[in-house]
């Protein structure tokens, strides 16, 4: 049986899994990816991370700068079955999506239609989702709007944070490239339409997203700080300074103080009590200092029995 033809869409690190097991399965012809962009303190150029995998594979890479002209006519010179999408970053027009013969398939990483958006792993973990997993879905001009061909779950672990989901959801789009892809391509499953009714969404995170409201619940502060962990942090405020709290747990002694009080444990953990409950913060970095654990934030007093986060 003769291979897929394939074109890859992707940037970030998360895609890689999924990028190396196309390029085993199927006769991955290239793989577009955003731009380089300037990062880190001298601003130098950076490349994505897709980018570097798909050179060490010794496939093509295209950046354009703009993906509304010319790349149907790119992507269409390359006679590709299909386009599998993963994290590119940015909307592609409905000329990019009908170019190739199957069109565009998308590794969506939520159970649609729950979470569509641009950052469904941190907000399934923000809201308490106990489940997750990833979808592959015929790809339209809607925001993750397209039929489903299979969904695969992952159960959620309580205190497993956005980074560590990302890389299970990672591990199992490979999954779905290696199994489902090939049958989504050759018709053998069929595309059902999303349920409409059942649409949720997880819209792009904004610095108001990570700012830590103390007088909430401390499950909802636990999971703010999973769910922005490990970047970009959950952040609060201390004597006029940025803290940005990388991980943290429900305390486990009762917490009766003010919310955002900061207290000691019986064990010198270090608390902050919430609208209801307490959370102990164990990972934490002040701006312009480097992350540092509990005992020495407090060791060094960046935080002390008696100050209070927050506004």
């Amino acid at each position: 049986m003769k291979p897929i033809r394939s074109v890859f869409f992707g940037t970030p690190a998360i895609a890689i899994p999924a990028l190396r097991a196309l390029h085993q399965t199927s006769e991955l012809v290239a793989v577009v990816c955003q731009p380089d962009r300037p990062s880190g303190r001298g601003l130098a150029q950076s490349e994505p991370a897709v980018k570097i995998a798909a050179r060490e594979l010794g496939v093509e890479v295209h950046q354009p700068l703009r993906v509304k002209t010319e790349l149907d006519q790119w992507l269409r010179e390359r006679e590709v079955d299909v386009a599998v999408v993963l994290a590119y970053g940015r909307i592609l027009p409905e000329s990019v999506l009908q170019a190739p013969r199957r069109g565009a398939m998308n590794l969506h990483a939520s159970l649609l239609p729950k979470l569509r958006g641009a950052a469904p792993i941190n907000w399934a973990i923000v809201r308490g989702e106990t489940e997750t997993g990833v979808s592959l879905m015929q790809m339209d001009v809607g925001l993750d709007t397209g039929p489903v061909f299979s969904r695969r779950s992952l159960p959620i672990a309580a205190d497993e944070n956005a980074g560590e989901l990302a890389a299970r959801i990672a591990e199992l789009c490979a999954v779905m490239v290696r199994v489902d892809l090939p049958r989504a391509v050759s018709g053998e499953l069929s595309a059902e339409r999303q349920d409409e009714a059942q649409a949720t969404h997880a819209p792009l995170i904004t610095k108001e997203n990570t700012r830590i409201d103390w007088n909430a619940s401390a499950a909802e502060v636990v999971n703010l700080i999973r769910g922005m962990a490990p970047r970009p942090g959950a952040h609060t405020q201390i004597k006029q300074k940025h803290l940005r709290i990388t991980a943290s747990r429900p305390a486990r002694e009762p917490v009766e103080a003010p919310p955002g009080s900061v207290l000691l444990g019986i064990g010198r953990e270090l608390l902050v009590a919430t609208g209801v409950g307490g959370v102990e913060i164990v990972r934490a970095q002040l701006e312009g200092k480097r992350e540092l654990a509990a005992s020495d934030l407090l060791n060094g007093r960046t935080l002390v029995a008696g100050d209070h986060l927050g506004t």
